[in-house]
């Protein structure tokens, strides 16, 4: 075999040929003949049993040239590819083959590569760091919630007032007409939630037990197709109103949901939990600002099948959150979840070009960087998996792709170059040093 005419194309494609001798291709049409000869039907000849030269005869000399391609083009390809130095990303595409007055014949085939990746600034890159300040409102606002929440509902006689929970029966009616789920029975409904149509909850206040009432509403232009938009009228009956008790915001309160004795104790406690998630969340926010700046500062073409490869695995991750496990083909995935499989990758498509050239970014600087994982990290990791999961060392390292591991310390490593020497900005001080230009979407980052 011989490559030939490698040729680089846009989108990270490279055409290349392998040629092949004839006695090699020659052989290739007789494994051809031998597959096919038993569905080829040769009048005088039992199934099977017809000479290769007469099939010719009947058919053309090529009748097997397409399937002794199909049978040479996997080694081909990989011959090519190695030869070529090629480093191929996605499913590779025999394009055509052409013969020459020899029968040497000539593969062609394209390929994704794994792109060239030109690195911009990833070093001291400044991004916003806004830590909240937690308030005394903050910790009101959330002993508030606890309080809610340990409350005991009550029967009381007298008009519903917001806050409470009724328990009632409804029907709508649209132009007179009773129309498909608006119907329901001993209905447990929250005043003031925000879960029945707007102005719905609003027209139950006032109401008393035992009579029925009307409720006259008109249903927002984005809802059901068949409503949307219209005028209804609900005939409501409501059974029972209950009003929460809220416990004393006491010591004994705080002995009651958390392991304190006091109730200073306790907001204390909740003011450091709060302030140390205020700084996670500046912490996080101030990382993403860093990569993505990183990321748009690197040059590449990114491949179509990486991006659809990237895809495919937040639609799997999608449907594992969902409760779909297992060894499901994605068609019946589709159905299960009834989804449009084109709407989700369209939606899905920004941020799979964004975490593509994030990988793409983190390799990059792993090979500039020249980072390398020793073997006390590599340590370090089966020990944190022998905590997590509770299976021995040795058990762990034997479960566990060495490769990938590797690759995960060292992304994690060139990750933190790009953290550790960040610098951070206020909101403000970033605002003023802004061109108060629009920020570039994830699909921007693909240009």
């Amino acid at each position: 075999m011989i490559v030939k005419n490698t040729e680089k194309k846009e989108n990270s494609t490279t055409v290349f040929q392998v040629e092949i001798d004839a006695e090699t291709f020659e052989a290739a049409i007789n494994k051809a003949y031998r597959r096919n000869k038993g569905s080829i039907f040769v009048a005088g000849f039992r199934k099977g049993k017809a000479p290769r030269a007469v099939i010719e005869g009947m058919y053309g000399a090529d009748v097997f040239y397409d399937d002794a391609a199909q049978i040479l083009a996997p080694e081909a390809f990989d011959f090519g590819v190695a030869e070529a130095n090629l480093d191929n990303v996605g499913m590779p595409s025999f394009i055509n083959y052409t013969m020459d007055d020899g029968k040497a014949v000539t593969l062609t085939f394209s390929t994704e590569v794994y792109p060239e990746v030109v690195l911009g600034d990833y070093l001291e890159l400044d991004a916003v760091y806004s830590e909240a300040e937690i308030t005394d409102a903050d910790i009101e606002k959330e002993l508030h919630e606890l309080r809610k929440r340990n409350a005991r509902m009550v029967d009381v006689e007298r008009p519903v007032q917001n806050g409470d929970t009724v328990t009632l029966d409804f029907e709508g009616f649209v132009d007179g007409v009773a129309f498909e789920g608006g119907k329901g029975e001993n209905y447990s409904l929250e005043i003031g939630s925000g879960s029945f149509i707007p102005g719905f909850e609003d027209q139950l206040i006032g109401m008393t037990a035992g009579k029925e009432g009307k409720v006259e509403v008109t249903f927002p232009e984005k809802y059901a197709e068949d409503l949307a938009g219209k005028a209804a009228v609900f005939m409501v009956k409501i059974h029972g109103v209950r009003e929460p008790q809220y416990p004393e915001l006491d010591d004994e309160f705080a002995k009651d949901i958390s392991e304190f004795d006091t109730l200073e104790e306790y907001k204390n406690d909740l003011r450091a939990k709060k302030t140390q998630e205020a700084k996670d969340r500046a912490e996080s926010e101030f990382r993403s600002g860093l990569l993505y700046k990183a990321v748009q500062n690197i040059t590449c073409d990114v491949p179509e099948c990486m991006i659809k490869e990237k895809i495919e695995e937040f639609f799997r991750s999608y449907a594992e959150s969902v409760g779909i496990r297992g060894n499901i083909s994605k068609e019946d995935i589709v159905k299960m979840m009834g989804i449009d499989e084109n709407r989700f990758s369209d939606m899905m498509r920004p941020n799979a070009i964004l975490q593509v050239k994030t990988d793409l970014l983190v390799d990059k600087i792993i090979e500039v960087e020249n980072i390398t994982v020793g073997q006390e990290e590599k340590d370090e990791f089966y020990k944190k998996l022998e905590e997590d999961y509770g299976e021995e060392f040795d058990k762990i390292k034997a479960m566990i792709d060495e490769k990938l591991m590797i690759r995960d310390i060292s992304r994690r490593k060139a990750l933190e170059l790009i953290y550790n020497s960040g610098i951070k900005k206020a909101k403000e001080e970033a605002e003023a040093a802004s061109d108060a230009a629009p920020a570039e979407t994830a699909e921007e980052i693909q240009d």
